[in-house]
């Protein structure tokens, strides 16, 4: 599996009053690996309208584990791969790295959608053979690249 990563320098805006990341900005820092794995695999989101008709991936669960704290000033790398495919539907898996150490383990279901055929909203769609290719390594690669 395609496994992507980011650095992440700790700010002091995304810290409490103790000094250490306030939770909810690590499910957005997880949120913005995924957007930056699909473009690390060469999908970006203008490349998936055009190509896929997919308008977006949204979360339908979310969660995490919390080994570690993150402190102001830590830098971070975020190491991210989608773990699994269902018919419409990703596992993404997200290692929140401090060095060598698991600091915090986040995991996202997340489903392909496109706008309904009415215009009226979305829905989910299968996910494309050559999308699931880049993220594997098996099957048909194109029309997935740019």
């Amino acid at each position: 599996m395609f496994t992507s990563q980011r650095d992440v320098f700790i700010e002091w805006g995304d810290c409490d009053p103790a000094g250490i990341v306030f939770y909810p900005n690590y499910f957005r820092w997880f949120d913005g690996s995924t957007a930056h794995h699909f473009k690390a695999a060469g999908l970006t989101k203008l490349r998936l309208i055009k190509d896929h008709d997919v308008v977006g991936f949204p979360m339908v669960d979310t969660r995490a584990k919390f080994y570690e704290p993150s402190r102001f000033g830590d830098e971070v790398t975020i190491k991210t791969t989608i773990t699994g495919f269902g018919r419409s539907s990703f596992e993404v898996e997200h290692q929140l790295m401090r060095g060598d150490t698991l600091a915090v383990a986040g995991f996202e279901k997340r489903v392909l959608v496109r706008q309904k055929p009415d215009g009226d909203g979305i829905e989910a769609c299968p996910i494309p053979q050559p999308v699931i290719a880049l993220f594997t390594g098996v099957g048909d690669r194109n029309g997935a690249r740019d």
